[in-house]
Parts: structure tokens; C-alpha cells; sequence
């Protein structure tokens, strides 16, 4: 079971292992999944927004159909905060900025995203590095998204040139050999509450410096 963060009557916040899918996908060897395993304690919890399989952090899950409504909504009309952090190749020469490049599936290559200039839709990430390794040339980002595309984060840390550590599809190929895991986590979401409209703020550590 991940970890509960918040739990009412409305809603319930986990924190999702890196390596679980959110939602099942296809086969019988994709059933498992964050969602699934909320609904051991919680059978009602609704699925609101996803995280990639690699990545881990913080999940609201709606409890009923009128959360779900009005969460799904608080995502859609980007009226949530989130965070993520995230280990990346390499030593920024600034220490913040931001990425704007839209973003499209890459066919060939799926689920691979791409930028694309014509046909992608519009993704913005600001960031900020707040520690430097030289010696093992990584460098600690906070990351901010503004929209909330595929893979978002992990493009756009790719096109900025400092790709995060572990990602499979997007980081070097011994990067993915070399780290257990992606460091990318989601560590601080924010959302209204869907009945008395109070602001929830969370955090969940990642287990990674």
C-alpha cells in the first residue's frame, strides 16, 4: 500500500513508489498499479491525474463523484500548485529560467514525447538549481509546471541540456544503467478543497538527495 499522506471523506493523497504505473496498463503483467492498490482500503477512490511510472511523489485520488468533478477540474484550469525534484546531468550556468517548448507524442516512438514547433501543444517548466555536484557533474532542480503535458518535465530538461538521471528515454543510455531509479519526484501539490474550498498543501521527501 503507498503511503497515505491525507485521507477525509472527499479525497485521499498518496505518495507513489517510483516504478508503479497509475492506472493499469495493458496485459495482465500491467494490472498493478497505484490506483488499484488505494482501492484495497479505499474501494471508492477515483483516479484524478497521473504520474509517469518512473516517477514517484505525491497523488490525490478523488473519493466520489463530486470531488472527482471538481478535482479534475482544479487540474484542467491549472488551479493546483505542484513540485517537483529532480537530480539532472550536468551544471546549469544560471541558477533558474524557465523552458518553453510545445510539446506532441512521437509516434514512432511511443510514449516518447517530442518538441515540436508546428504541431505540438504549448508546455511551459520554470526552474531553479539549487545544488551543484562537480565532482559527479549533476546538479539538484526544483521544477515548476505550468502546464501539465506528457512527460513535460523530462523533455524539457532534456532540451535545456541537462537530462534527469536515470530517464530511460530521455538521459544517456548509461545513465539508466548507472541509477536505480529516475530522480525525478514530485514533492509539494496543492489543491482547494472540493467541499469547503480551503487550500491543501502537501509535501512528500524524495528519497534521494
Amino acid at each position: 500500500m503507498p503511503e497515505i499522506i491525507f485521507a477525509d471523506d472527499q479525497l485521499v493523497v498518496v505518495s507513489k513508489p517510483a516504478g508503479l504505473l497509475s492506472v493499469p496498463g495493458r496485459g495482465p503483467e500491467k494490472q498493478d498499479c497505484l490506483w488499484r492498490r488505494v482501492q484495497e482500503q479505499y474501494p471508492t477512490a477515483r483516479i484524478v491525474h497521473r504520474l509517469d511510472q518512473a516517477t514517484s511523489g505525491l497523488m490525490v485520488l478523488a473519493l466520489n463523484a463530486d470531488s472527482h468533478r471538481n478535482l479534475s477540474l482544479q487540474f484542467q484550469n491549472r488551479d493546483t500548485e505542484k513540485r517537483y525534484r529532480a537530480r539532472v546531468h550536468g551544471l546549469p550556468i544560471d541558477d533558474q529560467g524557465s523552458v518553453e517548448l510545445p510539446l506532441r507524442c512521437d509516434w514512432e516512438r511511443r510514449p516518447r514525447q517530442m518538441v515540436d514547433h508546428d504541431k505540438g501543444k504549448p508546455a511551459l517548466t520554470l526552474w531553479q538549481c539549487i545544488e551543484r555536484d562537480e565532482d559527479e557533474n549533476t546538479s539538484l532542480m526544483l521544477l515548476t509546471p505550468i502546464t501539465g503535458r506528457s512527460h513535460q518535465l523530462r523533455v524539457h530538461m532534456m532540451a535545456l541540456g541537462h537530462p534527469i538521471l536515470g530517464d530511460r528515454f530521455y538521459a544517456p543510455a548509461a545513465s539508466a544503467h548507472r541509477y536505480p531509479r529516475m530522480m525525478l519526484h514530485a514533492e509539494q501539490l496543492a489543491v482547494n478543497h472540493p467541499v469547503h474550498g480551503d487550500k491543501l498543501y502537501f509535501e512528500s521527501p524524495a528519497d534521494f538527495a
